[in-house]
């Protein structure tokens, strides 16, 4: 008897194993391996995998709808609407195919057409070290490389403007608990039909290289062995090319930014193109850390160009653009912060309340694009408050209020001196010492009262990914 239900069990096993794997022919005509797939939901992702054979395939959906309020601004330098709009709505597909290699594609709908985000293919076969090539983000900033899903605000901070985000490249990362290492080669950012043209046209007709630029960081974790804290101390740098797909022009680049805001569409801080580049150099250093309810983050950023002053000379003895930010946040009803160690980020927190948790974030931010006197783009200082609420995994909601105060040569790229018939569309940011309105900051005179366009903020955002 014995005997006989062994051989039923063997029997049971291969017909199983049979019904578990089998071959197919695709639609190519090539034989394949077909292996059954299991849906699960985890916290409200819906995710397809087969553990066994390490494929593991799943959706990420984000959308995050913003609104936002403005007052307490001088109306006859500027004119500033209220307004509501999506900010990001994006759909992913990401696959761990097996245990050694990853892929995912990313796109964003917010405009009505489709922009690339993340294109990338991933190796992670060798102990401690990542091989990631495609679109994505380089390694620079922390800021800038925790995704917006667990942003303390609902804009990061206006320095962040300075480090690279997405291009197209080839990325090495060495992971331990203590140490963190990254260094890579990018090219060219492509995101959508304008930079894409920009680059053809550019190849096509002038023979252009696209520029490459070449990023490192390194981050020491002296607290990796504690379970409910973390200590990041970091630093990066990047020497980059001028990049074939910049709008300003080939050899040009162009520093400007908002007051972190989507709403206030008016780019009251930038430079304008500033021609004859040759290359950037970018430096940061960050600290950042957490212990159980608290998280806080700091970062110096700074951006210098230099320029071939044969073909400008307006580009003599620029300083660099540079900014800096500090922030922290704190969850009121027992939530946990989450450090990332293999993104070297911070991560969703961990709520504290069956019913979700509070977290109460400050900030203080400046920017500096003053570079010399051809190039006065412009600095500013905000200020900003927020309540976070997280009534399950994948829904937040945010409240941020924020004042920012830009200086008198915040006037987009408007020039500095002349008169209203020679002016580039500049924002006045003042009042000459006739008492009328002035875009010329040269012609501002203090004693007037405004000294550049300053405004609070009131903005909000709901957020579900799933």
């Amino acid at each position: 008897m014995k005997k006989l239900l062994l051989i039923a069990a063997v029997a049971i096993a291969s017909i199983c194993g049979a019904q578990a794997q089998t071959a197919e022919v695709n639609q190519y005509g090539q034989k394949v391996t077909s292996l059954p797939i299991n849906a699960s939901v985890q916290d409200g992702i819906l995710v397809f995998q087969n553990k066994e054979a390490n494929y593991k395939m799943w959706f990420d959906v984000r959308v995050q709808g913003d609104a936002a309020v403005f007052f307490g601004y001088d109306k006859n330098l500027t004119q500033i609407g209220n307004g509501m709009s999506f900010r990001r709505t994006r759909f992913a597909v990401k696959t761990q195919i097996d245990k050694n290699w990853y892929a995912e594609f990313d796109t964003d709908w917010t405009s009505g057409m489709p922009e690339i985000k993340d294109a990338i293919l991933q190796y992670d076969g060798i102990e401690n070290l990542q091989i990631k090539m495609g679109n994505f983000k380089e390694n620079f900033s922390i800021q800038r490389n925790s995704t917006s899903r667990y942003l303390l605000f609902m804009e990061r901070a206006m320095c962040t403007y300075l480090a690279p985000s997405r291009h197209m490249g080839v990325n090495f990362r060495y992971n331990t608990p203590a140490l963190w290492l990254s260094a890579g080669v990018f090219g060219p950012e492509l995101k959508g039909a304008e930079e894409q043209t920009f680059m053809e046209d550019g190849n096509k007709d002038y023979g252009l290289s696209e520029g490459l630029s070449y990023t490192g960081k390194v981050v020491w974790r002296p607290l990796h062995k504690m379970t409910n804290g973390s200590l990041h101390i970091g630093a990066a740098v990047s020497y980059r090319e001028p990049k074939l797909t910049s709008t300003d022009g080939y050899n040009a680049i162009r520093y400007s930014t908002r007051n972190s805001t989507s709403i206030n569409r008016k780019k009251y801080l930038d430079t304008d193109a500033i021609k004859g580049l040759d290359h950037e150099f970018l430096w940061t250093v960050e600290l950042a850390g957490h212990y159980n309810s608290l998280r806080y983050e700091a970062a110096y950023i700074s951006r210098q160009a230099f320029v071939d002053l044969s073909k400008n000379d307006k580009g003599a003895d620029l300083r660099p653009a540079s900014g800096w930010y500090v922030q922290a946040g704190y969850m009121l009803f027992g939530g946990k912060q989450n450090y990332d160690a293999g993104g070297a980020k911070y991560t969703r927190c961990t709520r504290g309340r069956s019913w979700g948790d509070l977290e109460l974030a400050a900030r203080v931010d400046q920017i500096n694009l003053n570079l010399n006197k051809y190039y006065m783009g412009g600095s500013a200082m905000q200020y900003a408050l927020g309540i976070n609420y997280y009534p399950i995994e994948n829904v937040k909601f945010m409240l941020n209020y924020q004042f920012a105060d830009n200086d008198v040569f915040a006037n987009g790229k408007g020039e500095q001196n002349g008169t209203d018939k020679t002016a580039k569309k500049p924002y006045s940011t003042g009042y000459n010492a006739d008492g009328e309105v002035t875009p010329f900051p040269a012609n501002v005179d203090k004693s007037k009262g405004a000294n550049g366009v300053d405004f609070h903020m009131i903005s909000c955002r709901f957020q579900v990914a799933f």
